[in-house]
């Protein structure tokens, strides 16, 4: 086809409005009479609300509304508990947690009137840590309850025999520590009531329909009251699905005062209302025969959701289980634990549980195979997971290119020739190898994993598209843009994509699980082929010829033997209005994976359609006498089945290992009694443009048979393998075995000295 761009690599479908200012973001939202909200933080941990006057406040000119806990409704949200109140009413369980919110006519006003609410607290001891929450006797965090919140707990075959026949058994217990996104775009809501009296909100969010439904419980509205619009997001990252209460308190103020209110983190206050990722302590074992296969594996994780568990429970249980669908194994065994803490909570982040399994079994590995006198690549290699097999939970591998990923990124590092050379002087190098694989789509959520796209055919010939999946800088608008286009044998100016709005898009659950390219794009498809299947119907009468005889070009219906005849969209859309029982042109198209709905006591099923692979390699340089690590060299090598644009791809794979990067070397959400300590931009060290290396990515194209011409996920899979590389690297070049994370200066030179005592009184 002459205008397609599958397989192409074409500019981000929004990428005009962003670069020329004219893109609204939330924060850009203005609505005439606009209020501007702001969120008074409890300032400790643990303690009782006594008292909250809000009298200095209100009488504060200018202010509209002051709400506290007691004047919000009194039902609860959450998701894996329904625990958490809109505004903290008699405790407040982590500093930060919302207690009062004003609506003013500034942004001034309304920080004014913050300092004159008088809150009285009762400090009460805090669980800081999950051991301390663990202790015998720690009171409940949520009254009537202990401090668990979730378990994890299964066994396949028969491990403990696995153990006894196995060459080597390697124990080793690694920590994981909280990430913040750092998105471009704080969060950010304007919510209003329209004319009708409904709550229309425009939000920084990665799921309209999953914040619609929030609102209207936490609101006690019905979803039809409730209109959520999605305005452009700047980054998600998992932090924008629906764990922040931003959206909440900006619906509740305008419920409150009957008008627009915005409300717009800054980003110190960003800080203390979004989740970071799940901390969690891994204890793997695992065991091998002589040839380096693994025979058994048993893992045990503490996991920390902080004060409410959002969708930590759903992350511990990706890292309990996932990574055991990437070997074929048969004897396997996990015991994990989500506990409660009075700390700021944590949830879903790229990679949702993945980046902190990876990193230890992925070091694991590294461990063993040089026990073993083997080398990593060749166990990697011998462990992977098939294309048509199922693995031990069954999920049915469609299609895999991990050992092709294995290949490319080892080949561009110089695996062979780099590897293990000794180093010389202060500073050495060396080179590390993980590997990950994450899923397209999840059936986890409920018994659908699909989408729907909605296609009108305008009287100019022009592709209205209306989805509901979410873009939040990732592409996800460019590629529904591109099968459409693509179906239509259309150009990509010929076509054009509504922001999603809970009003006029089919329901979707948004962004998430890697999910959109293969469930939005095959709906995608469904549904352009039923417009042309319009179109083919209504240029056969016009024509008078058979639709068999028809063929799509370039905006307009032909002859397939005729070129000349034809007709084009823009005639065929009016003509298909003004005639005898017209109408206009417009379909809809729906896609639902063909997989099993997940069995919650047995923990089986094959939860998605398609699963994605990544490997990287990095080379590191360990500065001994100063601790300092830099990464050199990266090359993440990313199967996405089929790379639909392969720019956005190698977007998507980069900014993935420069957030690895950052995890493992530079970022740390620090607490000090319970208060983040480094909640800005200027403590909080994510990597800058000189602390990285010329990030480099690779593409294999592995075609799954459920996919959008083959393709699959390309956002999250290549985040999982970084940190484990950087630490396997470290050990190449030094001879130290890093097992917490971040792997800062102090921790190298610790881990040096160490080893240098050890080798002294040997």
């Amino acid at each position: 086809m002459s205008n397609s761009t599958i397989g192409k690599s074409v500019p981000q479908v929004t990428a005009r409005a962003k670069v020329l200012g004219r893109a609204l973001y939330a924060g850009d939202i203005k609505v005439a009479g606009m209020l501007h909200g702001k969120v008074l933080r409890s300032p400790h941990p643990h303690a009782r609300i006594l008292s909250i006057d809000t009298s200095q406040a209100s009488a504060l000119p200018g202010v509209k509304a002051v709400v506290t806990g007691a004047d919000g409704p009194r039902v609860c949200w959450g998701v894996h508990h329904k625990e958490r109140r809109i505004l903290a009413e008699g405790v407040a369980r982590f500093a930060g947690e919302e207690v009062a919110a004003v609506a003013a006519d500034s942004e001034e006003i309304a920080r004014d009137a913050l300092d004159l609410i008088k809150v009285e607290y009762e400090e009460l001891p805090a669980l800081l840590t999950v051991e301390a929450a663990l202790a015998d006797g720690a009171p409940g965090i949520h009254p009537g309850r202990g401090n668990i919140s979730h378990e994890i707990n299964f066994e396949r075959g028969d491990v403990d025999a696995a153990f006894a026949d196995a060459a080597l058994v390697f124990e080793e217990t690694y920590t994981t520590h909280a990430q913040y996104p750092g998105y471009m775009e704080p969060m950010a809501t304007v919510a209003q009531m329209d004319p009708d009296g409904r709550l229309q909100v425009w939000t920084s969010t990665q799921t309209a329909f999953l914040v619609r439904a929030r609102l209207a419980s936490a609101l006690e509205l019905p979803v039809s009251q409730v209109r959520v619009i999605q305005a452009t997001t700047g980054g998600g990252f998992g932090g924008k699905i629906i764990e922040d209460a931003n959206s909440l308190i900006a619906g509740l103020l305008a419920l409150r005062t009957g008008k627009a209110v915005r409300l717009v983190n800054n980003r110190l206050e960003d800080f203390l209302a979004c989740c970071s990722s799940v901390p969690e302590r891994i204890t793997l074992k695992l065991a091998m025969d002589r040839d380096g296969r693994i025979l058994g594996k048993d893992t045990r994780i503490l996991a920390d959701c902080g004060a409410y568990s959002g969708l930590s429970a759903e992350v511990m249980h990706v890292s309990a289980m996932r990574s055991d669908n990437m070997h074929r194994l048969a004897n396997v065994r996990s015991d994990a634990s989500l506990v409660y803490t009075h700390t700021p909570p944590h949830g879903a982040f790229r990679g949702f549980g993945g980046t902190q399994m990876l990193f230890a079994l992925n070091s694991h590995i590294d461990t063993m195979a040089l026990k073993l006198g083997l080398d990593p690549l060749d166990v990697h290699r011998l462990n992977a997971i098939g294309q048509g097999e199922t693995s031990v939970h069954g999920w049915k591998i469609g299609s895999t290119g991990l050992q092709e990923c294995l290949t490319q990124c080892t080949n561009a590092i110089g695996w062979k020739e780099r590897r293990t050379k000794p180093g010389i002087g202060s500073k050495r190098r060396g080179i590390g190898l993980a590997a990950a694989m994450h899923v397209s789509g999840n059936r986890t959520i409920g018994d659908w994993d699909g989408s729907s796209v909605v296609i009108k055919i305008n009287e100019d010939g022009k592709a209205i598209i209306h989805s509901a999946e979410a873009d939040m800088g990732q592409g996800a608008m460019t590629v529904i843009s591109q099968v459409v286009a693509h179906e239509l044998n259309v150009g990509l100016n010929c076509v054009h994509i509504v922001q999603p709005d809970t009003d006029s898009a089919p329901f979707a659950i948004g962004s998430l699980a890697s999910r959109v390219t293969i469930t939005a794009g095959n709906a995608a498809i469904v549904a352009a082929r039923a417009a042309r299947d319009k179109l083919l119907a209504q240029a056969a009468r016009q024509l008078v010829v058979l639709e068999t005889d028809l063929e799509l070009w370039n905006g307009a219906v032909r002859v397939r033997e005729e070129p000349e005849r034809k007709v084009t969209f823009a005639e065929l859309a009016r003509n298909h209005i003004w005639r005898d029982g017209g109408e206009g042109i417009q379909v809809s198209g729906s896609w639902d994976a063909q997989t099993r709905m997940f069995d919650k006591k047995t923990l089986m099923g094959n939860i998605a359609p398609a699963y994605s692979y990544a490997a990287q390699a990095v080379e590191v340089e360990v500065d001994v006498e100063t601790g300092q690590v830099s990464v050199i060299d990266s090359f993440v090598s990313d199967d996405c089945g089929k790379a639909l644009n392969p720019q956005a791809v190698h977007g998507q794979s980069n900014g993935a290992a420069a957030q690895a990067i950052g995890w493992t070397l530079y970022e740390h959400l620090k607490l000090e009694d319970g208060r983040i300590a480094n909640g800005n931009f200027a403590d909080y060290t994510m990597p800058t443009p000189d602390a990285l290396p010329e990030l480099r990515s690779g593409i294999v194209e592995s075609m799954d048979p459920n996919g959008p011409y083959g393709a699959k996920g390309a956002s999250e899979t290549a985040i999982l393998p970084g940190a484990a590389a950087i630490a396997n690297a470290v050990y190449d070049a030094v001879g130290i075995r890093m097992t917490h994370l971040p792997i800062t200066p102090e921790r190298v030179l610790a881990a040096l000295r160490s080893r240098n005592e050890s080798a002294r009184h040997a």
